[in-house]
């Protein structure tokens, strides 16, 4: 017995094509996320009904004369009815071209084929992959359909027809299988399945174990000294010893005199480091501020004397506390 047309579902699903407006942000969903989507609606619409019965009265004669209302097609019916909501084109347009497959499924298939994502989006639709595998053929991932990329990282295309296999590796993963350990970590575990690696101290750029002491190479701004990766000073870019005097290069902000890392004072260059009219310049360590004079406001070109002020030649602006810069 096959379940009534649904009527005029044809007309609302061009109505509603029609009417909605385009509005170039929205991504589509692709084949197999739309399978998969109505494969979730569909076990949720199962989830709700699980407890209901027919409550005709004559209890006995429905589930002699109709079957159990567990594989009942008016279960079913309740389930598709409330499958998508009407504003859902991609939805409704799915279970229009393909509510005979479902219905097969509920009725001869289901117990033969208890997984109706693979049955319906794997196998006969052919729009998803199992997880683990990938692309047309839905071949397994590198390392492997159980555990894709060694546990370590993403399969491109899990679990679709696209994607290459190929492992998107996790922080502190690398290489093709995600088996090896980046720069910045080291291996606490590692065989031919299976690795683990921990970060290293924050001053080491490779290493064999957690303390500054296992580094094999210091980061930028830090200097190995006696085994131990010691920090540069805070004026330096890389360093051969302790303190400014021993900066390969230094930050942005410092100079070097006198074979130190020095401030630059922008204030007092040349070259005005505050350009609008009437501003105050500030140096800071490394950087320098401007300001509005008091009695001035901000605008786009210039600061502007309010309305208000009465700030006068006698009672000069005072520079602001090192605390409000």
């Amino acid at each position: 017995m096959r379940l009534p047309p649904r009527a005029s579902l044809g007309l609302l699903l061009l109505l509603l094509s029609l009417s909605s407006p385009a509005t170039g942000t929205t991504r589509k969903p692709t084949p197999c996320q739309q399978c998969r989507d109505l494969v979730d609606k569909f076990l949720q619409g199962m989830a709700n009904t699980a407890k209901k019965n027919f409550g005709g009265g004559n209890t006995a004669w429905e589930e002699k004369t109709l079957s159990k209302y567990e594989f009942s097609e008016v279960r079913l019916l309740e389930i598709l009815e409330g499958l998508c909501e009407s504003s859902d084109f991609e939805c409704n347009q799915m279970l229009e071209q393909h509510e005979e497959q479902l219905e097969d499924w509920w009725l001869q298939l289901k117990k033969a084929q208890p997984d109706l994502f693979e049955w319906f989006c794997v196998e006969t639709l052919k729009t998803c992959c199992v997880q683990g595998t990938y692309g047309p053929d839905c071949q397994a991932c590198q390392g492997g359909a159980q555990r894709p990329c060694s546990g370590n990282g993403h399969c491109r295309g899990d679990g679709t027809r696209h994607g290459d296999g190929s492992c998107q590796c996790h922080m502190g993963y690398k290489g093709p299988l995600c088996l090896d350990c980046a720069d910045g970590y080291f291996s606490l575990l590692k065989n031919e399945t299976h690795s683990i690696c921990k970060a290293c101290d924050e001053s080491c750029k490779t290493c064999s174990g957690p303390t500054s002491r296992d580094c094999h190479k210091c980061e930028v701004g830090w200097l190995q000294v006696d085994g131990n990766c010691t920090a540069c000073d805070p004026t330096c870019v890389g360093c051969t010893g302790k303190g400014p005097a021993k900066c390969k290069e230094c930050v942005t902000g410092y100079t070097k005199e006198s074979g130190e890392c020095t401030d630059i004072d922008e204030c007092s260059l040349a070259e005005k480091a505050c350009r609008r009219e009437n501003e105050n310049c500030y140096n800071t360590p490394g950087s320098f501020v401007c300001v509005c004079p008091e009695g001035f406001e901000e605008t786009k070109d210039a600061c502007v004397r309010t309305a208000e002020s009465e700030v006068t030649e006698e009672y000069p602006t005072q520079p602001p506390s090192r605390e409000d810069l």
